[in-house]
């Protein structure tokens, strides 16, 4: 009843596996002036992340956004099929060449992904030594168990056991804890399963600020003006964002191991 009061009259009734839900969702982050500066934050965060070597860049779920305005040679895709991509690709079968990219970069995707192995070894092939896969994506904290829970439609459930979970569609299916579960609580069979990669930073974000957006799903709580002075009490909030940040960004690097180490891993 809550979430139906609150729901932007854009987003209301839609199926999430649609393409047309992702175009609705594009218009929807234009229009919404508090909601655009979240974005242009967090790709701020992502162009300082990408490592300082040549190569092409891929973002996986580019639908909705508008990364491409800031990094005009991005690679956008989208397993959908919506407008103005670069290529239409499953995350789990991504079709560049061994050691041809520089980078991989999501925003709110890993969460989607419902065989995150399989995204991960991909990955593991596509992104050369020294390659980064950066990532903004929802976080467990005390405060965005109860948001999440709460006001979100996805899944939330950091107590799964498995990182897998039932896909429904490309969009429905969902898991809004497993990024946490993967990087924070097991970490160590992170470590074991993908030595290749090295977690270089967890940066908790954004405790306030996407709730008084709206997403892309809810009516906005805040005008454009607002963002300012809410990201500075953010600020503020820092040495307590370990219990209140609703988002991460992830970056993960990775390593240069030696021709032989690099030989048995593709072999397991």
């Amino acid at each position: 009843m809550i979430r139906q009061l609150l729901a932007h009259p854009l987003a209301r009734d839609l199926d999430l596996d649609d393409p047309q839900t992702t175009s609705v969702r594009r218009r929807i982050i234009q229009c919404k002036g508090f909601l655009k500066q979240i974005y242009y934050r967090w790709y701020q965060g992502v162009l300082r992340a990408l490592p300082q070597t040549d190569g092409p860049v891929l973002e996986l779920g580019s639908g909705a956004g508008f990364l491409r305005d800031s990094l005009p040679d991005l690679i956008t895709s989208d397993i959908l099929h919506v407008k103005d991509l670069s290529v239409v690709l499953d995350a789990n079968e991504i079709p560049f060449r061994t050691a041809s990219l520089r980078a991989i970069v999501m925003i709110d995707v890993l969460h989607h992904l419902g065989r995150p192995r399989l995204f991960l070894r991909e990955a593991t092939r596509c992104v050369k030594p020294e390659g980064r896969l950066v990532m903004i994506e929802p976080w467990v904290t005390n405060w965005s168990r109860l948001v999440y829970s709460r006001l979100h439609h996805e899944p939330f459930d950091p107590e799964s056991g498995e990182w897998e979970f039932p896909m429904k569609g490309p969009l429905s299916g969902a898991n809004g804890a497993l990024p946490w579960i993967l990087f924070h609580r097991d970490r160590p069979q992170f470590a074991v399963e993908f030595p290749q990669w090295r977690v270089e930073s967890i940066e908790p974000q954004m405790p306030i600020s996407y709730l008084l957006s709206g997403g892309v799903s809810l009516r906005g709580f805040a005008p454009a003006r607002a963002f300012g002075p809410v990201r500075r009490l953010e600020d503020r909030l820092a040495p307590w964002m370990d219990k209140l940040a609703m988002f991460a960004q992830i970056t993960l690097e990775r390593l240069n191991l030696g021709d032989d180490e690099e030989g048995e891993l593709q072999g397991e």
